[in-house]
């Protein structure tokens, strides 16, 4: 699976560790939820952390179709937000 992260690039995940992120996606939708910033933030941290350990990036000139886009690490709530689907950010 192709992940782009916004503003950084593109990362292959293997679908192995989808479970891992899906873990921490929900978590990051809980704290969206509950509207508390500072677990927000702490939260996205550690999903985008995660992507970037788990994941192999792929070179700047690569140009595949990304099958999941994540916020930027500064994304606001409310940015965020916006981009949740039915199944948060990380579907399955």
């Amino acid at each position: 699976m192709i992940v782009r992260i916004m503003g950084e690039g593109q990362i292959e995940i293997s679908p192995d560790d989808i479970a891992v992120l899906n873990e921490l996606d929900s978590e990051l939708e809980a704290a969206i939820e509950t509207g508390d910033e500072k677990v927000f933030r702490v939260k996205l941290h550690a999903l985008l952390d995660k992507v970037r350990h788990v994941g192999k990036s792929l070179p700047d000139d690569s140009l595949e179709p990304s099958e999941l886009i994540l916020p930027p690490a500064d994304a606001s709530i409310e940015e965020v937000r916006e981009m949740l689907g039915d199944q948060g950010l990380i579907p399955g």
